[in-house]
């Protein structure tokens, strides 16, 4: 893939998610380091792909490490890391679903590959019941998410952002994705934060999905905001259009932390940032 097809799809979120961003850059760079080394174009190139979607913070930190480190077998490295922590979020995390001792009714949201891994791993050990997938507007990535589960034989209902409030009440739990975890909470896509929100007046434990990769250690961060056209194409005078991709869920709304090194409750990830 060249550069500027890496860069228009990662844009224009036909490569989504925090991880696939980064195991698509990676890939990239894997064959033009091979081919033109490390130097002056390759920071360009990884500069260039920071800024695209600047809250996920996996890319940054896997080339924060081969500015350090500058070789393909780091490159390679880091694939096999990401790779392989998909699987292993899937186990701790439907291993820690099956302790509740029932069929488990979920609802999750927008689209985490890693999120999505525990359910299709809970529910091939028999855990999971019923899945709700809200659509997550404006992009609808949750209509992916229900596809995908659907297709791999999970029962999914589909439902809008808007009737979260009414069939939370029907679930035991909720598990999200996360672009990056810092000390102010897990950023995840727009609308995260009220649904944990949802999540506590049900009482219903809230479990974040990431690898730790995405522990952000940046002093500071940029939420993303997108194109006023993914919600409405209007040009009305004193008419503004907001688009926020990302919001900030506090630790102190989350349960547990499901990670590729295992189960951590908010204060344990906290301890990292200190």
């Amino acid at each position: 893939m060249r550069f500027n097809e890496l860069k228009r799809k990662i844009k224009n979120l036909e490569i989504q998610g925090a991880k696939e961003i980064a195991l698509a850059s990676l890939e990239f760079f894997r064959d033009f380091c091979k081919k033109h080394g490390f130097g002056e174009k390759f920071e360009k190139y990884a500069s260039e792909l920071e800024k695209v979607r600047p809250t996920a913070v996996v890319l940054h930190n896997c080339l924060e490490i081969l500015r350090m480190e500058k070789s393909i077998e780091k490159i390679d490295e880091l694939i096999e890391t990401l790779r392989n922590a998909g699987e292993k979020i899937a186990f701790h995390g439907s291993e820690f679903l099956e302790s509740f001792g029932k069929k488990l009714t979920i609802m999750t949201y927008c689209h985490s590959s890693e999120a999505v891994g525990i359910i299709k791993e809970a529910w091939k050990q028999g855990v999971v019941k019923k899945v709700f997938a809200p659509e997550t507007r404006p992009k609808c990535q949750g209509l992916k998410t229900a596809k995908e589960l659907a297709n791999y034989g999970v029962s999914t209902t589909l439902i809008t952002d808007n009737a979260r409030g009414t069939f939370i009440k029907e679930c035991d739990l909720v598990i999200v994705g996360s672009d990056a975890m810092r000390k102010e909470g897990n950023i995840n896509k727009i609308g995260t934060f009220t649904l944990a929100l949802l999540a506590k007046h049900f009482k219903k434990p809230f479990f974040v999905a990431g690898n730790m990769l995405k522990l952000d250690f940046r002093k500071s961060f940029e939420i993303e905001e997108r194109a006023a056209e993914e919600i409405a194409r209007l040009r009305i005078k004193n008419l503004e259009i907001r688009n926020p991709a990302f919001d900030i869920t506090p630790w102190k709304y989350v349960s547990r932390i499901i990670t590729d090194e295992g189960i951590f409750t908010p204060k344990k990830i906290l301890k990292k940032f200190n």
